[in-house]
């Protein structure tokens, strides 16, 4: 009984979808180190077989196999000789458990890999036509830019700093003018600050889901942020859980942030269980001393700031240290993202004004640290856009 309309609406957004997503893996294939094997049908009149061979080429497994079936249709496992099909693929899963797996490590991937080549290309200087685009988009922003206070906020702060990122999370259009007003709208709902909103909301779920299971185990909630910013999706998380922390240390390396967040906890009526200071999240020391000893250690938008994997080793490191066995980290990630050159070439950071320039970290990166400081990741949850991702781990 449903509307074929709807119904034939609904396929089209799912292909498109499909489409997008495709149009992503493709060139970051690289990112899959998994065996892989690909079969493409020779007579296949729905998808194009180019695609699928520069999917192979890019994958970043050692161990990928290209199987061809000349005479297949577009419903390769749905033909009438689909066991020459089914032959090929029990084969290859027969010799991907025959033998141990091979193990790719991407504890150096700072050092060498696609994501460091693709770091080193967006901090190249471009030829002057090449960035004009950005030189354009830069001199915008410093000019009539200005109208718009986020945009302003983001040139004095750094637009990766806490302070830019609590001004996104309010997403409440601010600027002089009407004019001023329109531009921080349009600001504000570049996909990038829509993703850092819902992994706003990744965290604030991943937090009650810690704090239900601390609960289960019949241990005691104590927090520990230490990269806070201003503590927003931290002390806003625990402000509306039934079972308030029995503490909360919020640390940031900037004192100005502390404050803020100190001032935010005695809003929401958590200034008794809030202790907010400075600290180093890169000092593996000071982090592994963080008392009242956490039950949940929580550490949002830093490593995604920080190329080197040694200083996030470190952290971690620490992190693991600090927290009671039994205890929860919850941890962010960026796999991806679309604008990467465009932030590279046009914004600022908190450190000196520097250009943002990121190094990505794939997912399976980002859990091998997490895995390497002796923590076990149990859930995960990503953005529809595959940028941002909130993960959680047990120390077991």
């Amino acid at each position: 009984g449903s509307d074929p309309l709807i119904t034939r609406a609904i396929s089209v957004r799912v292909l498109l979808g499909l489409y997008d997503v495709a149009d992503r893996v493709i060139p970051d294939a690289q990112a899959i180190t998994l065996p892989t094997q690909v079969l493409i049908s020779g007579n296949d009149w729905v998808v194009h077989q180019q695609p699928q061979r520069a999917f192979y080429a890019n994958l970043g497994s050692p161990v990928k196999e290209l199987v061809e079936l000349p005479d297949f249709l577009h419903d390769t496992l749905g033909e009438k000789d689909r066991h020459l099909a089914l032959d090929k693929i029990r084969a290859f899963i027969t010799r991907c458990f025959s033998q141990p797996p091979v193990h790719v490590s991407l504890l150096h991937a700072h050092e060498k890999g696609h994501t460091k080549d693709e770091e080193v290309r967006n901090a190249a200087p471009l030829p002057v036509l090449k960035d004009l685009p950005f030189a354009l988009t830069r001199l915008s922003m410093r000019t009539l830019g200005r109208l718009s206070e986020g945009i302003c906020l983001g040139l004095e702060t750094g637009f990766d700093s806490g302070a830019t990122l609590d001004y996104v999370y309010r997403n409440e259009a601010r600027g002089t003018t009407p004019l001023g007003r329109m531009i921080d709208r349009n600001y504000l709902d570049a996909i990038g600050w829509c993703g850092i909103r819902l992994r706003k909301a990744h965290l604030e779920t991943a937090i009650a889901a810690a704090a239900s299971r601390l609960g289960e185990a019949g241990m005691l909630l104590r927090i520990a942020d230490i990269a806070a910013g201003h503590g927003r999706y931290v002390l806003e998380a625990a402000a509306r859980l039934s079972e308030k922390p029995q503490a909360i240390v919020l640390r940031d390396y900037d004192v100005g942030n502390a404050r803020a967040a100190a001032t935010l906890a005695k809003t929401l009526g958590l200034a008794a269980v809030t202790h907010a200071s400075q600290g180093d999240a890169f000092d593996k020391a000071a982090v592994a001393a963080i008392t009242p000893k956490p039950t949940l250690a929580v550490v949002s938008g830093l490593y995604e700031l920080f190329s080197d994997n040694r200083q996030v080793s470190d952290s971690l490191q620490g992190l693991a240290e600090a927290l009671e066995t039994g205890g929860y980290l919850i941890y962010t990630g960026q796999p991806w993202h679309p604008q990467l050159e465009f932030i590279a070439r046009t914004l600022t950071t908190h450190r000196g004004g520097k250009p943002w320039v990121m190094r990505r970290r794939t997912q399976a990166e980002l859990d091998e640290l997490v895995a390497h400081a002796g923590l076990r990741k149990v859930e995960q949850w990503i953005d529809p856009w595959g940028i941002f991702t909130v993960s959680m781990a047990v120390k077991a």
